[in-house]
């Protein structure tokens, strides 16, 4: 079910402390190049939520289009949260549920630098007895990535991830406007300023070669990440649970 689409007093009987609640996590406003939408992170998030939702007895929160991207501040359009604001959402949203019942909570992310602030959530969450697992963009899907990947590297705006946005939203994406960029890899951010020497040079916002994408190596890839997706959900469901100390939702979290 999809919360948003009942009333509190359906939702009332829906979340039983068995029940795994999904929050998707994509940014509504994150650079991906030329080609792609700043969007394309919810993009990739509200489609695997409903793939998501529509095979498993789950109940799935509005997606989360905010986060933890420092990476990206460099170009207009680019949003980012802080760590420790990205960390309290988190826990606020799974402890807000949890009060009525749910204990265990996947957070279907989308992105690389939110799995240190979503770690820190779960283990903030462990101690009240609450079970956040979160998805590994890096290791979803990986063995279908090895696969069909012809670039030499890149994990943004790349071949894989317009490859996704092609299977999943294809007028979603300008291939005309894409070409690579920031294949001369350096440690740090991406930026647009060449005389940054601890970042990541790459004019365009792109780390990779979309050119090579298609929307069959996306089909693979998506369809692999969802089963890895779902077989995470599963896992998480049979979990048991550890007693905590419950919070309330407006309390502070102890500092990190």
């Amino acid at each position: 079910m999809v919360l948003g689409q009942m009333s509190w007093t359906e939702a009332a009987s829906f979340l039983t402390p068995e029940r795994v609640v999904v929050l998707p996590l994509g940014a509504g406003s994150k650079e991906h190049g030329p080609h792609l939408l700043l969007r394309n992170d919810q993009i990739l998030a509200d489609y695997l939520a409903r793939r998501v939702v529509g095979a498993r007895p789950v109940a799935v929160l509005p997606t989360l289009t905010y986060g933890f991207y420092p990476a990206f501040l460099d170009y207009p359009g680019s949003v980012s949260l802080s760590f420790e604001t990205q960390r309290d959402l988190v826990v606020e949203v799974c402890r807000s549920l949890a009060r009525h019942g749910p204990r265990r909570f996947y957070v279907l992310n989308t992105g690389v630098s939110t799995a240190r602030p979503l770690k820190a959530a779960a283990e903030l969450l462990q101690t009240e007895g609450i079970l956040m697992r979160f998805t590994d963009v890096l290791q979803a899907g990986k063995a279908a990535e090895d696969e069909v990947r012809q670039q030499p590297a890149g994990t943004h705006a790349d071949e894989i991830e317009t490859s996704m946005a092609l299977y999943m939203e294809p007028a979603a994406v300008r291939m005309e406007r894409a070409a690579p960029d920031g294949l001369v890899v350096r440690p740090g951010p991406l930026t647009r300023d060449p005389t940054k020497r601890d970042a990541h040079f790459s004019p365009s916002g792109v780390f990779g070669d979309p050119t090579l994408a298609t929307w069959e190596k996306g089909r693979r890839v998506t369809e692999a990440k969802l089963a890895d997706i779902l077989k995470e959900i599963d896992d998480l469901a049979r979990s048991p649970v550890q007693p905590g100390t419950p919070r309330s939702p407006l309390e502070a979290p102890p500092p990190r």
